[in-house]
């Protein structure tokens, strides 16, 4: 497919404009109706929600400009879709709101932004006095409006009573949605309004039990999809780092403690798995040096992350989620980057019907450039700087997605470390991160891994792609100067093939500087239909769905 419209005068990567969607300081407070075409499905009726970064800059009373350096750190915001089926006719309503506005004032008035981030760089005039009394001195708290949190989002999720404090406001809500949570990988989260995106106030892991003091979490916390309860480790760091991995019961609302880890390094881990009887823990490169106080003298994680080692093997965790046994096997690899795994399940082993081996897919990189890489003026498709990770100089940045199996777990030694071998490797052009799959096959076998690819072609993402684990082959939905966002596979209730669905993406058409909500056949990978904006919605990082016709908790993936 080529556009038809006519590209601005800025000279951009390939012909593929995509500042917009890092330059956006726009919102919808009060609903609006977007205009559909084609046909979405039925059942697709529901609530999307997305969150990430909603723009970068603020002009200061300084007469300066304040830029955020890294994409990670834009200023959060919230967008919500409704998908409305009336008779033969579907309707997409949207709005949205920025969650850190005291944050942008502040930044206004003085100039600077206070506080930690991931990968805001220090100011260079900081004098290294002011840095060593920084580590024995840190600063105050943050204010809980500059939180800075927008990369995933909890639906109803257990431990957290709608009528708290922080969520008291308000009353019944749409969709049965009464409480929804924005997280970041702290082990602090916002509530905001289901309706409004009105931010809330924040909460802390703390108050689901006493012994979660880190301050660190991933920010995809993972759900049982048959009883919904909700597994995520909390991370202390210090001299001994100590990894607490606990669960949520959704029955109760009561959170125990399953494993305590310390035995590994405090790592950047985005990220984890579960099957149907284990939560998996995998620490792979990332790590913080100093067992993490390098974050209080760079003030940032990123600068704070050592360099990548390849001697360092990844070690994984598996933990019993179910019996009480804690870490019940360890398995070593190559040393591997990651944010997000896939699926993970248990079967029989290939070597012995009497063992149970654990079979994981995971996007991963093969050092830490990727991190880097992600600075706006690195992908910004008008900045000299993205020409620097263009061709074979981007090839330390490619993703590939990848099958490990974990042999015997139910005959391991947890005091052992055994290997974890690599089953298959995908190409990186057949490959994908923001990987998702059709949520009723999580913990169960899967074929069909669905994800934002990077051909090239852009110096950002520049299609979605449907990757068959069992032949091999790509299929992808690619439209030149369209750069989509994350996929989200809503299954066809009446349909039983695994890629029986449509995926829903936010697209920005690069041309027309507008955004469109994308709705695609999963099994063709072929447009059935959109809604088209007035807007631009930002690139953001990740978005959860919730059904009409279901109420309760989402799945955390």
């Amino acid at each position: 497919m080529t556009p038809t419209n006519t590209p601005s005068s800025t000279k951009h990567f390939n012909d593929w404009p995509n500042d917009a969607g890092f330059e956006v300081f726009h919102e919808e407070r009060e609903p609006v109706e977007l205009t559909v075409s084609g046909h979405i499905p039925s059942y697709v009726s529901g609530t999307l929600y997305r969150t990430g970064p909603g723009g970068r800059q603020v002009r200061t009373d300084k007469g300066t400009t304040f830029a955020i350096d890294h994409w990670f750190d834009g200023f959060s915001q919230n967008h919500r879709f409704r998908i409305i089926h009336t008779g033969s006719s579907t309707r997409v309503v949207y709005n949205s709101r920025r969650s850190i506005d005291p944050l942008i004032e502040s930044i206004r008035t003085t100039g600077n932004m206070a506080g930690f981030s991931f990968g805001q760089k220090r100011d260079p005039c900081t004098s290294f006095f002011k840095k060593v009394m920084s580590v024995f001195i840190p600063d105050p708290p943050r204010p809980q409006g500059h939180n800075n949190i927008g990369v995933t989002l909890s639906i109803n999720p257990p431990g957290f009573d709608p009528q708290t404090a922080e969520n008291r406001k308000g009353g019944g809500h749409a969709s049965g949605i009464h409480t929804l949570l924005v997280k970041s990988d702290v082990a602090v989260m916002r509530h905001i309004d289901p309706d409004t995106l009105e931010p809330r106030g924040v909460v802390s892991q703390k108050t689901l039990h006493h012994e979660l003091i880190g301050n660190l979490s991933a920010a995809h916390a993972k759900s049982d999809p048959v009883t919904g309860d909700v597994f995520n480790y909390n991370l202390a760091l210090g001299r001994a780092p100590v990894y607490r991995v606990f669960r949520v019961s959704a029955a109760t609302g009561q959170t125990d403690i399953l494993a305590t880890i310390t035995d590994a390094p405090g790592a950047y881990l985005h990220s984890s798995l579960i099957t149907e009887n284990y939560f998996i823990l995998c620490v792979w490169s990332g790590r913080y040096a100093w067992g993490g106080l390098k974050i209080l003298w760079e003030k940032n994680m990123l600068d704070a992350i050592s360099p990548f080692d390849p001697n360092q093997k990844a070690l994984w965790y598996v933990i019993d989620r179910k019996q009480g046994r804690g870490v019940v096997a360890k398995y070593e690899c190559d040393p591997f980057f990651c944010f997000h795994t896939v699926n993970a399940w248990e079967e029989v082993s290939p070597t012995d019907p009497l063992h149970t081996d654990i079979v994981a897919d995971l996007s991963i990189y093969k050092n830490l450039d990727v991190l880097k890489r992600f600075y706006f003026n690195n992908i910004k498709s008008s900045c000299p700087a993205s020409l620097e990770y263009a061709g074979d100089k981007r090839r330390s940045c490619d993703v590939f997605l990848r099958r490990w199996r974990l042999p015997s777990v139910n005959a391991a030694d947890p005091l052992e470390f055994r290997k974890a071998v690599t089953v298959h490797t995908a190409k990186h052009d057949h490959s994908c991160d923001l990987p998702v799959i059709n949520p009723r096959f999580l913990t169960k076998p899967s074929r069909y891994i669905y994800g934002a690819c990077d051909r090239d072609l852009s110096t950002f993402f520049d299609g979605l792609v449907k990757y068959d684990m069992e032949t091999q082959t790509a299929t992808y939905f690619s439209v030149h100067g369209h750069s989509p966002g994350e996929a989200i596979f809503v299954p066809n209730p009446d349909g039983a093939a695994e890629d029986d669905g449509v995926l829903l993406s936010v697209v920005l058409d690069g041309y027309t500087e507008r955004s469109y909500l994308l709705v695609l056949d999963a099994k063709t990978m072929e447009e059935v239909g959109r809604a088209e904006m007035d807007c631009i919605v930002g690139f953001g990082f990740h978005g959860v769905y919730q059904p009409q016709a279901v109420e309760g908790p989402s799945t955390d993936i």
